[in-house]
């Protein structure tokens, strides 16, 4: 055990002195954008409540007044006890996939516990040897995760660069039995978007299998806040569109649009599913009650996109420009241990900025997560750019 501690305090070490360490650090909620740090009162600028749903004291105050001595138990309990195969699948469930479903005009829906226990459990349950799997180069952690469990055959093509797609599409197609092409619509560490249209194309014209992770776009884009094929209008062009319940939902879960026979099999092969206790009634219940409001709040998603439009031009004028088109606007500063400087001068000046190091983002490419909620007051975001700006030039004059 000695030989152990020793081992992980020289690689502790290591991560402190390139920059890389990360520590827990004690925050409270504040409402509206807001949270108290030892003390001090900060913009939460690393949150992704997109839609200011999380700190709603109002919506908070009207689920919990369903809340009466029938209902504890069916609609507010705290746990499930076992796996939704093992235990039984609460009728909850049943009303949440239902309402899904209805939503996004699909065959089917299913929930996992997480957005993080569904990428890594839906690619390994459907692709395996002898399959082909393309994914973006910036698909984050979880897809990751997920493709590297398949034993497929992975290449990460250049982002966004569906020219480099095509050409390995058409190198390698014949040699494969399925094929898998895996995207984020908003990615989630650049706030930029895919091109759906383009790579529906491609996925036809090759007989591909098109993965979609709308975790950064639902709740934000699309008339009813489904996400990035809702606003382009091709959700039913995409045969496995994941989305995520803890961000623009401010709850917990993750989901998965498919087909029937998809849906049937992964309750059947999908690890995270079948292994893990079923997350608790008063997850559920709470996810309905947001979807029944979430079509409807057309003002804060406009309000969330004339923000990042603001935020977007005025950091541009401070040099300061990013190819984001969404409410996550980053900041590339390069360097992890600059990064972290800066990031602790801001935060000692009311923005909470977590510094985002690899292995998150490329060697490299540190950088701040500008991360913008509905609820925000352009008067609170209006001077950050010129912080920021100052906190860079100052650390590259040092």
């Amino acid at each position: 055990m000695d030989d152990l501690h020793h081992f992980l305090a020289s690689r502790l070490s290591a991560l402190e002195d390139d920059g890389l360490h990360r520590r827990l650090v004690p925050v409270t909620p504040a409402g509206n954008g807001f949270i108290e740090v030892a003390g001090r009162r900060c913009l939460n600028l690393s949150g992704n409540d997109y839609l200011g749903i999380g700190g709603n004291r109002t919506l908070l105050e009207e689920f919990y007044h369903q809340l009466e001595p029938e209902t504890l138990l069916s609609g507010f309990g705290l746990t499930a006890a076992a796996s939704r195969l093992m235990t039984g699948n609460h009728a909850l469930y049943e009303q949440l996939e239902t309402r899904l479903a209805r939503l996004y005009r699909s065959d089917r829906a299913l929930v996992f516990n997480s957005g993080y226990h569904g990428n890594a459990g839906i690619l390994p349950s459907l692709a395996g040897r002898g399959d082909l799997i393309l994914a973006d180069r910036l698909c984050h952690a979880s897809l990751i995760d997920g493709m590297a469990l398949t034993r497929a055959r992975t290449i990460r093509y250049r982002h966004l660069d569906y020219t480099h797609l095509a050409e390995i599409l058409e190198k390698h197609h014949s040699r494969h039995d399925k094929i898998f092409i895996v995207t984020e619509s908003v990615f989630s560490m650049d706030g930029d978007c895919a091109d759906l249209r383009t790579l529906i194309a491609l996925k036809n014209k090759y007989r591909a299998t098109l993965y979609l992770d709308e975790a950064h776009a639902v709740g934000v884009l699309g008339d009813q806040g489904l996400g990035l094929a809702e606003q382009e209008g091709v959700t039913g062009d995409i045969d496995l569109l994941f989305g995520t319940c803890g961000k623009g939902l401010a709850g917990l879960g993750g989901f998965l649009l498919c087909s029937g026979p998809v849906a049937d099999f992964l309750i059947n092969r999908a690890r995270p599913l079948i292994f893990s206790t079923a997350l608790p009634p008063v997850c559920l219940h709470w996810l309905l009650f947001v979807l029944e409001r979430m079509p409807e709040m057309r003002r804060e998603r406009d309000r969330l996109r004339v923000l990042a439009t603001k935020l977007r031009c005025s950091l541009a004028e401070k040099g300061l420009a990013s190819n984001s088109t969404t409410q996550i606007v980053p900041i590339v500063i390069g360097d992890a241990d600059q990064t972290v400087r800066v990031a602790d001068t801001l935060r000692h000046q009311g923005y909470w900025l977590t510094p985002v190091r690899p292995p998150t983002v490329p060697a490299g490419t540190s950088r701040l997560r500008l991360s913008l909620s509905a609820v925000m007051e352009w008067s609170d975001l209006a001077g950050l750019p010129g912080l920021i700006s100052r906190a860079i030039g100052k650390r590259d004059a040092e």
